[in-house]
Parts: structure tokens; C-alpha cells; sequence
């Protein structure tokens, strides 16, 4: 046998071909990922927004028990989508983020729409020493917020006694945050049903 076709023996003729994996593999994934995060639960908190405008449009044609009914649909929808999620782990960033951020929308509408309403009529609906201080507290929980968010990550001020004096500031701003955004919702409240019952609101 000569060397030559004991070399050709040896080595393979071909090797075996290698598949390149196409764009198609990581479209679907991206797919996958969306249509995750659009899930019902997400899409039940996105309702909520379409019906918070429907009860917007019910109130100024003056259909107040269809505003109603329409309200407490959008209202129990809070409940039902995190039922959702949580049940049947739905839970997703978009849905963390969207949830509350339709919340804020739905009850900011239904405050703008109600003033609307008041100052069309004659009566002076502006904002009460309740709602500034309100703001004022929540813009005070966010900077204490990230403040101590930051000093844990970057020790800006050094020592864990400043930590707990950030973190105990926070704790407390964000309950003051809740108390203050009672109280400035049920100050307005019993202003509106002044003015509706024709009382001064003041």
C-alpha cells in the first residue's frame, strides 16, 4: 500500500456541514416575550383605562348611573387582574409598571372631569391646602427614596446609623404619602358633594 492512500484512509473527504441559525429563531422569541407581557391580565389593566373614559364621557352627557355602573366595573378590574397574574403567574414588569400607572390615570381623569364639571357650572373647584400638601409629601418620599437607595449602593454618607436614619425617613414619608392622598381624596370628595348639593364648597 502506498503512503498516499494510507493518507486518504485517514482523513475525512467532508466534514459535516454546520446549520447557521437564521433570524427566524430569535424573532419568535421576541414574539414569545411580547406576547408574554401582553397577557390577559395586562390587557384586563389596559381596560380599565378605555372604561375610566367611557364613565368620563357617561358623566358629561349626565348619564350618572351608567357613569356609575361603568365606574365600578373599571374599579373591581383592579382586583381581578392581579388575581389574575398572581393565580395563574401572569406576573410581568410591563404589568408591575402599567397596574398602578393606569391607577394614577383613571382617578386623575375622573378628579379633572369632576372639577370640568364645577367650574362650568360657576363654582370654584381649584386645589386645596389638602392636595399641595400632599404633593409636597410625595416629592419629599421619592427624593428620600432614591437618596437611600443611593447611599446603600454608594455610601455617600458613611455608616450604617445614616443608612437607618434614610431608611426610617423613608418608611415614614411613604405612609405619609398614603395618609395625606386619603385625606386629600376625601377633602375632595365632600367638596364636590357640597357643590352638588348647591352648598358654597368652602
Amino acid at each position: 500500500m502506498s503512503p498516499c492512500s494510507h493518507i486518504d484512509s485517514t482523513v475525512p473527504h467532508s466534514s459535516p456541514a454546520v446549520e447557521i441559525p437564521s433570524g427566524s429563531s430569535r424573532t419568535q422569541s421576541t414574539d414569545r416575550g411580547w406576547h408574554k407581557q401582553w397577557n390577559i391580565a395586562n390587557q384586563i389593566t389596559l381596560s380599565r383605562l378605555v372604561l375610566a373614559l367611557a364613565c368620563l364621557a357617561l358623566i358629561d352627557l349626565g348619564w350618572w348611573l351608567s357613569a356609575c355602573g361603568t365606574f365600578l366595573v373599571a374599579a373591581s378590574t383592579d382586583f381581578i387582574d392581579g388575581y389574575i397574574a398572581r393565580k395563574y403567574g401572569l406576573v410581568t414588569v410591563l404589568g408591575r409598571i402599567l397596574d398602578p400607572l393606569v391607577d394614577k390615570i383613571v382617578v386623575g381623569l375622573f378628579i379633572t372631569s369632576l372639577r370640568g364639571m364645577l367650574e362650568a357650572s360657576g363654582q370654584d373647584f381649584s386645589a386645596a391646602w389638602s392636595g399641595k400638601v400632599k404633593m409636597f409629601v410625595q416629592c419629599a418620599a421619592v427624593i428620600c427614596v432614591l437618596l437611600a437607595l443611593a447611599n446603600r449602593d454608594f455610601q455617600i454618607v458613611g455608616g450604617e446609623g445614616w443608612q437607618a436614619v434614610l431608611d426610617w425617613t423613608r418608611v415614614a414619608l411613604l405612609w405619609g404619602t398614603v395618609a395625606t392622598t386619603l385625606y386629600s381624596g376625601y377633602v375632595y370628595v365632600e367638596r364636590a358633594a357640597k357643590m352638588f348639593r348647591g352648598g358654597s364648597g368652602s
